[in-house]
């Protein structure tokens, strides 16, 4: 007798082929068999008809780190829209190992300011485990949270007994089940960080068949350059890279997707790379007064000095306030932003590209978020599949299932196959659409009927129904 059989649906099974009127049986946790599966005794039914049966979304780009030890109460950012594995500690950004009785320096903070607990990477994912996460966790080490730990001075470059004990923390934490590296040389905790100090620090990624990945040190004017620099340290680390959040900021950069995606597809050619994106025309971090001017508006996010200017026009503050944005900019610190500077002939060139994986780069502890934190895969399937008809949902669903799985070496998930562990999202093509806007940030998304985690039926409708279906995915174990 199966545990679960999800009926009646049409099935897209992430791998890019087109949909096929199938069932799907679940025992265990993992999916059995996929067919005709109506005289098939099972202790659960769940009625799909009319609805699309998937894989669980894998969002690529996260700062869930702090989230997953967290059960949250009422709708839950991720799971309402379909997500059922996070990768975290992008941007260089880990929340281990670091053991601080202080807030640590931006964008570090964007993680909180009193969960710095964790001496070591094997520490943080063993809490992990016991907290039992709503989602399934793949973890990345952070090079910024290196350098914190590591380093009395951030304005320079790592000296050789710095380099090695970062590195030996790196290794130790691959050994622990780390997925890989992560880097955030346009932050200034790495800013003078020299490219052989990423390669020297990422060394045991060879042999641990580790990932980089990478939000390059320029997104703007000096976007060649920083693409050649990403690119160069990935051929010398010898392993798959991911280049971060892809994207073109300030309006003098509109419209030079065309060259960048074009230099990427040329190294792709003689090296392991790839990117994911997100499906907004505006960018969130800390609030930075170098940024100020590049941008067509700037949202506060958060802000320690005047809790009152989070969800507020920086510029609107400024005009009230008599003061010139940068300089409100530097009085609120420290703080956090949404930018409005993209195109969005950009953004679609972009996430429409065969190589673009989609990932959220959500910061679940701002405020005022973003709203990609709770409605960018629904975005992606709402507006520009059914909407821009961009690409088709099949393309859609690879992009955020199957493709992410590879690239990512997530063992078993990411496709609706036999064998497969039974991360599935049931939901409706033609109603399905985020609902968080700039104004109203935290809104669930439409037309996510079901979200099965390892089987188990995490959420119904946007309502949460289990808080502890997910698991660490540490890397190199058998899962």
């Amino acid at each position: 007798m199966l545990d679960l059989v999800i009926e009646g649906g049409e099935v897209i099974d992430g791998s890019g082929a087109p949909r096929v009127r199938a069932d799907v049986g679940v025992q265990q946790g993992r999916i059995v068999r996929l067919g005709e599966l109506a005289g098939v005794a099972a202790r659960e039914r769940f009625d799909a008809r009319g609805r699309i049966v998937a894989p669980g979304f894998i969002d690529v780009h996260t700062h869930d780190d702090r989230l997953l030890l967290d059960a949250p109460q009422g709708a839950h950012p991720k799971l309402s829209q379909g997500v059922t594995t996070v990768v975290t500690g992008n941007c260089g950004v880990s929340l281990a190992p670091l053991c601080s009785a202080v807030t640590p320096p931006a964008p570090l903070d964007l993680l909180g300011s009193d969960a710095w607990r964790f001496d070591r990477f094997g520490d943080y994912l063993d809490a992990l485990e016991q907290a039992r996460p709503a989602l399934n966790a793949a973890c990345l080490v952070g090079h910024s949270t290196l350098r914190v730990r590591h380093m009395a001075r951030l304005d320079r470059v790592a000296d050789g007994d710095e380099t090695r004990r970062m590195a030996d923390d790196l290794a130790q934490a691959l050994d622990s089940g780390a997925i890989g590296l992560s880097t955030g040389l346009y932050y200034p905790p790495a800013r003078a960080a020299s490219a052989q100090e990423v390669i020297a620090v990422g060394a045991a990624l060879a042999g641990a068949r580790g990932i980089v990945t990478m939000h390059i040190r320029d997104e703007a004017d000096a976007i060649d350059e920083a693409l050649r620099e990403a690119l160069h340290i990935g051929r010398a680390l010898g392993v798959d890279t991911v280049l971060s959040h892809h994207k073109l900021v300030g309006k003098a950069n509109h419209g030079r997707s065309v060259q960048t995606l074009a230099a990427i597809e040329e190294a792709a050619q003689t090296q392991r790379v790839c990117f994911d994106c997100y499906p907004y025309n505006a960018s969130s971090t800390m609030l930075l007064p170098g940024r100020v001017a590049q941008s067509d508006d700037v949202r506060v996010t958060w802000s320690k000095a005047d809790a009152s200017a989070a969800g507020r026009s920086l510029f609107e503050l400024a005009r009230e306030r008599g003061r010139p944005p940068e300089q409100l900019a530097a009085e609120l610190q420290p703080a956090g932003a949404i930018y409005f500077a993209m195109s969005e002939d950009d953004v679609s060139r972009i996430l429409g590209h065969p190589m673009a994986m989609v990932g959220s780069d959500g910061l679940a502890h701002d405020t005022s978020p973003h709203p990609r934190l709770w409605g960018t895969f629904p975005r992606v399937l709402g507006h520009y599949v059914r909407e821009r008809k961009l690409f088709s949902l099949e393309t859609a669903v690879h992009k955020m299932t199957g493709l992410s799985a590879r690239r990512f070496g997530l063992h078993k998930r990411g496709l609706l196959a036999s064998g497969h562990h039974a991360d599935i999202v049931v939901f409706d093509a033609q109603r399905v659409a985020d609902r968080a806007t700039f104004d109203h940030p935290t809104e669930p998304s439409a037309g996510i009927d079901a979200v099965f985690v390892n089987g188990r039926l995490a959420c119904r409708e946007g309502r949460t129904a289990d808080v502890h279906a997910g698991r660490v995915l540490r890397h190199g174990r058998s899962d």
